[in-house]
């Protein structure tokens, strides 16, 4: 009997999302205490998740079985290093506990440091224009500088270990798929969210709930309770 291969999340997410509608918004970052917005479209988002597998194959040495410590906020780069490590089959790692390598923010390099004990750890300033992390010690990646340089097509392992907390890439579409129903979400809904994706839950229903559907996001940080009106209008959401 022929083995059946394990769904990599990456193409199971992506795959339909880049055929149906690949020059399309797919998340729209606000910050509202910077006044910063970032557009992605789904191309974009891909090849930025792309370049971050990359990232961790070639340079970090991550692959399928590998545990990556993602300490980041809701952010579009944040989608981006989550879906790079589901292509190259790695698991994420968003909860407290212990990984081989981390990907943080700025201020919570000391958390990566514990979470992987020697292992390597890639910093993220999360700025709009590439800036990248201020005053890194020696032998901690900055991923701004690091991540340009790597290409931004990839093919996707075909043999990934698990993608979520321990979960399997199969079990988290499914959660995501059934979030989305829970939330009444279809393909052409635009989704305004401000919620967190702090835990493997969160993540699935905040982030992966719209894409595994075909909907699109706008994430506002920092929201600005005035403001969110115009949002809604501005960027026709349908959903939040």
């Amino acid at each position: 009997m022929r083995q059946l291969m394990a769904l990599n999340l990456s193409s199971a997410i992506l795959d339909p999302l880049l055929a149906r509608n690949p020059a399309g918004p797919r998340i729209t970052y606000y910050d509202d205490a910077t006044g910063e917005r970032i557009e992605c479209s789904t191309v974009t988002l891909a090849n930025w998740a792309a370049k971050t597998a990359n990232l961790l194959r070639d340079e970090m040495g991550a692959g399928p079985g590998s545990r990556v410590a993602v300490l980041l906020p809701a952010h579009w780069q944040t989608a981006a290093v989550l879906l790079g490590i589901w292509w190259i089959g790695a698991e994420a790692v968003v909860g407290d506990d212990s990984a081989d390598l981390a990907l943080c923010a700025e201020g919570r390099l000391d958390e990566a440091d514990a979470a992987v004990s020697g292992g390597e750890v890639a910093v993220l300033s999360l700025d709009s224009f590439g800036r990248p992390a201020a005053n890194l010690p020696v032998g901690v990646t900055d991923y701004a500088t690091a991540v340009r340089v790597h290409g931004d097509q990839i093919v996707a392992e075909r043999n990934p270990g698990p993608a979520l907390d321990g979960r399997s890439g199969d079990d988290v579409l499914a959660a995501a798929l059934a979030a989305a129903a829970t939330q009444g979400l279809s393909a052409d809904d635009r989704v305004l969210s401000s919620a967190p994706w702090d835990t493997a839950d969160d993540v699935i229903a905040h982030l992966l709930a719209p894409y595994a559907v075909g909907a699109s996001l706008v994430y506002v940080a920092h929201p600005d309770a005035t403001a969110l009106d115009r949002r809604r209008a501005t960027e026709k959401v349908t959903r939040g």
